[in-house]
C-alpha cells in the first residue's frame, strides 16, 4: 500500500539563514517531547478566550481574537523545545500570525497563571521563561542605527513611554506627550536656572535639550557613539553648545557631584547583578540634598522572581542583559545599600501601552522604508512581535512604567 504524505505547509516568509539561524532552522527536540507539548498545548488553549485556527481547521478556544498557526509541526516543536523564545521564533518565521497580535498576546498575558496548566506556564506573557543558547547574527537593541529609530519615533526622538492628557493617544499628539513626561521628571528633580544636572543615559538629547532651556548646566553620559553623534549635532542646532555636554562614559566613571540626576529606563538593560552598582553610583554622585528622578518599566515581585534566572526571547533578540525590575527590589536595594531613600513614586503604565501602539503603528506604515535601510521581512516581524508583546503586557497589567524620586536619607522631610 502506497501512503500519500502530505508535506508541512511553506513558510510564509523567506528567512535567512546566515542572520537567522535559530529561526530558519527548527530546533532538534525529541518526537514523544514534542507530542506532550502538542497536548498540553491544545488543552490550555482551548480553555482561554480566542479562536486558534490550528493547519486551517476547526477553530479552538472560547471565542476572541483569532491566532492563525499555520504550520503546527513547527509551531510545537518551537515551543517543545524552547518555551517562548521559540514561541516568538516561530512567530518570526511566519509559521503563525494574528490580524490582532496584540489582543492575542493580551489574553495569553492575562491568562498567565491563572487557567493555564502549569506545563504551559513556560508560555507566561511577555516576560516567559524559555532555554536557548543565542547565536547568529543578531544586533543588539543598542547597536541599531539612529535613522531606524527615526521612522518611528516622534520629533523628539523618545525612545521611552510618553505621558498623554487623555485616551486615546493620538499620533499628532505624540510629540507634546514625550515633552510633558520629561517636564514632569525635571520638575520632579526640581531642575531649574543654575541646577548642575547629570543625566545617565543619553537617548538622543531631548531631555538634556528640555533641561538646559530652563538654565540647568547638563552632563549627559551614553554608550552609544551614534547616540552621542546625533545626540550632539541635537544640542547644536539647539543653542545650547555651552549648556550641555554629551560624553560617551559609562556612567561608574563619572566624578563628581550634581544636584540632580536624572535616568529614564536604563536599569532595565543591566541585568540584577548591576542594580547595586547603579544605585550606589546614584547615591555618590548625588550633592547633599539633591534630587533623583528615575523613569522606570517595573514587573510585579513575583514574576522577577519567577524569571530572574531564566533566559527569555527579549533578551536574545532585543536586550541581551535585559531584566525588569520590581519595585519591592529597587526598594531592597536602595535601602539596604545607599543612603537614598523613596520619596515620590507614580505609576503610568496604561501610557506605555499606548505610546507603544502608537509606534508599532508607525514602524507598520514605514515598513518600505525599513527594508531599504537593510533590514529584511525577519526583522520586520521580530520588532512587530517586540512591541506588541510590550503593549499586551502594560495593557494586561503585568508591567507598569514609573516616575520614582530619590533623595538622601537625612533629606526625608524637609520638603
Amino acid at each position: 500500500m502506497i501512503v500519500s504524505v502530505s508535506p508541512p505547509p511553506p513558510r510564509t516568509a523567506f528567512v535567512d539563514a546566515r542572520r537567522w539561524p535559530d529561526v530558519a532552522t527548527l530546533p532538534k527536540v525529541s518526537a514523544l517531547r514534542t507530542a506532550a507539548t502538542e497536548r498540553t498545548v491544545r488543552r490550555a488553549l482551548g480553555r482561554l478566550p480566542l479562536h486558534v485556527r490550528l493547519g486551517g481547521g476547526q477553530p479552538i478556544g472560547l471565542g476572541g481574537p483569532l491566532m492563525e498557526v499555520r504550520d503546527p509541526r513547527a509551531f510545537f516543536r518551537r515551543i517543545a523545545a524552547d518555551g517562548l523564545v521559540g514561541f516568538g521564533e516561530s512567530y518570526m518565521a511566519g509559521e503563525w500570525d494574528a490580524r490582532d497580535l496584540v489582543g492575542v498576546l493580551t489574553v495569553l498575558t492575562e491568562q498567565s497563571g491563572r487557567r493555564v496548566p502549569v506545563p504551559l506556564q513556560r508560555l507566561r506573557g511577555p516576560w516567559a521563561l524559555g532555554k536557548a543558547a543565542a547565536r547568529g547574527d543578531v544586533r543588539p537593541h543598542d547597536d541599531l542605527p539612529n535613522e531606524l529609530f527615526e521612522l518611528f519615533l516622534d520629533d523628539t526622538l523618545s525612545y521611552s513611554s510618553a505621558l498623554f492628557r487623555g485616551f486615546p493617544g493620538e499620533q499628532h499628539l505624540l510629540a507634546a506627550a514625550q515633552l510633558r513626561k520629561i517636564d514632569r521628571l525635571l520638575d520632579m528633580a526640581e531642575v531649574t536656572s543654575g541646577t548642575q544636572l547629570l543625566e545617565i543615559g543619553t537617548g538622543w538629547g531631548e531631555l538634556a535639550i528640555r533641561a538646559a532651556q530652563r538654565g540647568a548646566r547638563v552632563l549627559t553620559v551614553t554608550r552609544s557613539r551614534e547616540q552621542q553623534e546625533l545626540a550632539r549635532l541635537r544640542v547644536r542646532a539647539a543653542g545650547l553648545e555651552d549648556r550641555v555636554t554629551v560624553l560617551l562614559r559609562d556612567y561608574r566613571k563619572v566624578l563628581g557631584r550634581f544636584d540632580a540626576i536624572v535616568s529614564v529606563e536604563m536599569i532595565e538593560a543591566m541585568g540584577a547583578e548591576q542594580w547595586p552598582d547603579y544605585f550606589m553610583t546614584l547615591d555618590r554622585l548625588l550633592a547633599p540634598s539633591g534630587r533623583v528622578a528615575l523613569q522606570a518599566v517595573t514587573v510585579p515581585h513575583d514574576r522577577l522572581l519567577a524569571s530572574r534566572n531564566n533566559f527569555t526571547w527579549i533578551q536574545k533578540y532585543i536586550v541581551p542583559c535585559g531584566l525588569l525590575p520590581s519595585t519591592e527590589a529597587i526598594e531592597q536595594i536602595v535601602t539596604g545599600c545607599t543612603g537614598l531613600r523613596r520619596a515620590g513614586r507614580d505609576g503610568f503604565g496604561a501610557h506605555y501601552a499606548e505610546t507603544l501602539r502608537l509606534w508599532r503603528e508607525r514602524f507598520a506604515a514605514r515598513a518600505a522604508e525599513v527594508e531599504a535601510l537593510g533590514f529584511d521581512g525577519t526583522f520586520r516581524r521580530m520588532w512587530t512581535f517586540h512591541l506588541s508583546h510590550l503593549e499586551a503586557g502594560f495593557r494586561a497589567g503585568a508591567l507598569d512604567v514609573q516616575q520614582l524620586l530619590l533623595v538622601k536619607d537625612q533629606d526625608l522631610g524637609t520638603g
